[in-house]
């Protein structure tokens, strides 16, 4: 499957802007979660996605990654004890849920999405790549600012001990100064 047809729709429903989108009535929040809420939208009702049903198949990773993303240190956690188990699909849910965690986590997530991606649906497979690319492209970032942040961190390191040399040599030019003046006093003495 390629993608070209993906983006075609996708560009054609942002060309024509809210038109084309189905009408969803406005609620305000309630204690259904973010997963809840776009899976009754859509007509599917999963908990936790999975590969069951073509037909939920989108919408039910779609809205668990949507949570994932709003969830917090909590929901990931149980949601994390939830996905337990060795299915394809717990383990590509589990790298959805730590892909939204924090840095520690990334890393564990980005190994699940290239372990299992290929097992994945075909339908599925862009959407998991799609995701796996944004988490590798924060992994990057991130490890480029602990780098600058690092370069920093040895740059003011570096500048401190050349501001402590420079007091040091000022400490000796002002006593080599006090000497040569000694010396030029007893010189114009002894004259």
């Amino acid at each position: 499957m390629t993608l070209r047809p993906l983006l075609a729709c996708l560009l054609a429903v942002w060309l024509a802007g809210c038109e084309l989108l189905p009408q969803v009535p406005f609620e305000l929040p309630s204690s259904r979660t973010t997963s809840e809420a776009a899976a009754s939208a859509s007509g599917c009702h999963a908990d936790l996605p999975s590969f069951a049903d073509d037909d939920c198949l989108l919408p039910e990773w779609v809205a668990f990654g949507l949570a994932s993303q709003r969830g917090d240190r909590v929901w990931r956690q149980a949601m994390l004890t939830h996905l337990e188990g060795d299915s394809t699909e717990r383990r590509l849910a589990r790298a959805v849920a730590l892909a939204w965690g924090n840095q520690s986590q990334w890393e564990r997530a980005s190994e699940l999405y290239k372990a299992n991606l290929a097992a994945a649906p075909v339908l599925l497979q862009p959407l998991l790549r799609y995701w796996l690319n944004e988490l590798e492209g924060r992994r990057a970032r991130a490890g480029r600012l602990n780098a600058a942040e690092s370069a920093q961190a040895q740059s003011e390191a570096r500048r401190a001990a050349l501001e402590e040399e420079k007091a040091d040599l000022e400490k000796k030019l002002e006593a080599l100064t006090a000497i040569e003046r000694s010396i030029n006093l007893r010189q114009q003495a002894d004259e």
